[in-house]
């Protein structure tokens, strides 16, 4: 066996397999791809070409869109490898198996649509079922793809305005810049913030600086991808104080430790397990939750957690476009008691 058959057939291949796409060599031109950021800001990939010298040209036509990449000589195929999440994302997976289909004790309706002109509107009201409070929002988002420019506007019911601008891949490809600001007209409070970050296949980082002139706030993560594994940290500085107010090594805090199992069991079910304990007290909290797909258009969504609450969701694809979420929260230490939960969210969108 050679030395090629040998690596196509590693164990560690096989296992990257599904992580990692390779070029193709068609004829004399060489086709890749490379991370890239989309306009609305999340990190992708776009397929580059190159001739026999390496010179970049512009790719050929292909007929099958969704034709596999493959490793030249060999009938092997592989996915390409996406950039390693931020720090805040690294649980992402498990996050969202817990809080994605579920919306307790509020009836919710969002709006999105979108004009001629490329302008993205958002509205969203929540009327929560114990208060009655009824609190909502709008926002306007519009992109000026040449420049790389994004603009976004909001404002809430609490009378709060917000303004982000973002500019991205045209400082340097893979980095994101954002200045944020918010003004609140009857109390003439204003806050602001500079955002940056940077993604490639290996590793990812961002800052955010608190732009207080009495002395901002620096907050740094990163993320390095290896071989499959993920390592991050976070560190917080406040310039005030002159002292680090937060060093993380991928756990949430100084006091209290966190862990996520994400798996993706098959096409339809996904499963997570979420882990919590602050030092100094007894407050463990751990849950386990998942989510099937019974189709395209609908899913279940189930969680319990040591404490005996009860999450259950269904979330149902009316038509395009139209998104219903039912769900409800039942505490099983107290079912006689009363106090369960329910909750109801349309989702509207072009």
């Amino acid at each position: 066996m050679s030395f090629v058959d040998h690596l196509l057939n590693s164990s560690s291949v096989k296992f990257l397999s599904g992580f990692l796409w390779f070029p193709k060599v068609s004829a004399a031109v060489t086709r890749e791809s490379v991370p890239c950021v989309r306009p609305d800001g999340s990190m992708g990939q776009k397929e580059i070409c190159a001739d026999e010298s390496g010179n970049r040209i512009e790719c050929p036509d292909d007929d099958d869109d969704n034709s596999d990449y493959v490793l030249s000589g060999s009938n092997n195929h592989f996915k390409i490898m996406a950039p390693p999440p931020f720090y805040a994302d690294l649980q992402k997976n498990a996050n969202d198996i817990f809080s994605k289909g579920y919306h307790f004790g509020v009836y919710k309706l969002d709006l999105k649509t979108k004009s001629e002109a490329g302008v993205e509107f958002n509205s969203s009201i929540t009327s929560n079922q114990e208060s009655g409070k009824v609190v909502g929002s709008l926002s306007s988002k519009y992109a000026v793809k040449d420049y790389g420019l994004t603009f976004t506007e909001k404002w809430t019911t609490d009378n709060t305005l917000a303004t982000d601008i973002t500019i991205q891949d045209k400082i340097a490809a893979g980095l994101k810049v954002t200045l944020e600001g918010t003004f609140a007209p009857q109390t003439g409070s204003k806050t602001g913030k500079l955002k940056t970050s940077f993604a490639n296949d290996t590793v990812a980082v961002n800052t955010t600086v608190d732009l207080d002139l009495a002395g901002p706030i620096v907050d740094v993560g990163a993320v390095l991808s290896y071989q499959g594994w993920l390592a991050g940290v976070n560190s917080q500085f406040d310039t005030q104080k002159t002292k680090f107010s937060k060093n993380n090594i991928a756990l949430d805090n100084g006091k209290e430790f966190g862990g996520s199992i994400y798996q993706k069991v098959s096409d339809k079910i996904e499963c997570g397990v979420s882990m919590k304990w602050t030092t100094g007290t007894t407050d463990t909290l751990f849950g386990v939750g998942v989510k099937t797909a019974l189709d395209q258009d609908t899913s279940l969504h189930a969680k319990i957690n040591n404490k005996a609450i009860v999450g259950l969701g269904y979330q149902q694809k009316l038509r395009p476009g139209v998104v219903l979420t039912l769900s409800a929260a039942i505490d099983g230490q107290n079912f006689n008691a009363g106090g369960h939960k329910v909750g109801l969210a349309l989702e509207l969108a072009p």
